[in-house]
């Protein structure tokens, strides 16, 4: 089992920049792929973005192609999300997880959630 720490959110004004990190556990934490998630008030989770075991594949939800950036640092054991232009509609807790590929994770994450970062978008 992985343990996931999400971190780097905040109240930021629409059109700005955040930087979220996921710090994982785990000796094989970089065989598998990672993502992120959100949850907004009264929704359900949806994916954000996801980056396979070394990088080199990445996919995105189309609310946030051209916006977000996930990366990730097997060195580091973490994955980021650079989030620019933000939006009010992008407010959300923001979660990260793992799956066995950036396709499966999208309705499959591996693990248990962690406590999840708040992101607020002020407009």
């Amino acid at each position: 089992q992985v343990q996931l720490v999400e971190s780097g959110g905040g109240l930021v004004q629409a059109g700005g920049s955040l930087r979220l990190s996921c710090a994982a556990s785990g000796r094989t934490w970089s065989m598998y792929a990672m993502g992120w998630f959100r949850q907004a008030p009264g929704k359900e989770r949806e994916f954000v973005a996801a980056v396979s075991g070394r990088g080199r594949i990445t996919k995105y939800a189309d609310s946030v192609k051209g916006r977000f950036t996930i990366s990730r640092d097997n060195v580091k054991n973490t994955v980021y999300l650079q989030m620019n232009s933000l939006k009010p509609e992008d407010t959300a807790v923001y979660y990260c997880n793992g799956g066995e590929d950036t396709v499966v994770i999208m309705t499959t994450p591996k693990w248990s959630w962690g406590q999840g970062t708040q992101v607020t978008v002020s407009s």
